[in-house]
């Protein structure tokens, strides 16, 4: 995976069909859908970062660490530590009070806050559980995450100048598009961007040429 930050432009922007041409999003590296950890450097640091919460307490633990720590490094050096950025973490699809409850994300937007101009804040929050997307055999619509969002009144004070979601992997860009909703509602005049490790990409599929002949 390279440590060069890259934005979406108009080449990757239909590969994330919520995203339009409003939206100013980055990602660190392309995770390759149908393919395992083995397929790239940063299809493993995705595997890895995902690691589901049951793993606790095995050897396969040390990975989901090293990878969390390993995000926030990459992510970390595109920002310029002078900028005055709220880093907002993509709240995980479980509620705090649940046991799979994952906050990789959260963990990730603390250990990128490397200056005193950079800060965490968990402005949004779900009320209720969902259903992982990529486990899920339907995902969402912005509209149904939107609902289930709220912001939390006690970490609004001071208004944010900008704002950074920040998620593990841009798919559809659902979840970035849901946050961004809710987020301008409460911040209409903050600027909000978005921060991924990785951005899906569809798998390759070879064309037969004898198809043609």
């Amino acid at each position: 995976m390279s440590n060069r930050v890259l934005q979406i432009d108009a080449l990757t922007l239909p590969d994330h069909s919520y995203l339009d041409g409003s939206d100013i999003c980055y990602y660190a590296g392309d995770y390759t859908a149908g393919e395992n950890h083995a397929f790239s450097k940063t299809n493993q640091l995705i595997f890895n970062f995902k690691k589901s919460v049951d793993k606790r307490g095995t050897s396969q633990w040390q990975y989901k660490e090293k990878a969390i720590i390993e995000s926030a490094s990459i992510l970390r050096s595109a920002i310029n530590p002078e900028s005055h950025i709220t880093l907002v973490p993509v709240p995980p699809s479980k509620t705090i009070d649940h046991p799979m409850y994952d906050d990789r994300v959260q963990r990730m937007a603390y250990l990128m806050c490397n200056s005193n101009n950079l800060e965490v804040r968990e402005l949004v929050t779900q009320r209720d559980s969902t259903e992982p997307a990529h486990l899920s055999t339907s995902r969402p619509a912005p509209h149904n995450l939107i609902s289930n969002y709220v912001i939390d009144e006690r970490l609004t004070d001071p208004t944010p100048t900008t704002i950074i979601i920040l998620d593990d992997v841009l798919t559809t860009g659902c979840h970035f598009k849901a946050m961004k909703a809710v987020l301008s509602r409460r911040f209409p005049d903050v600027s909000i961007y978005g921060m991924f490790i990785a951005r899906r990409v569809p798998k390759a599929v070879d064309f037969d040429f004898s198809d043609c002949l």
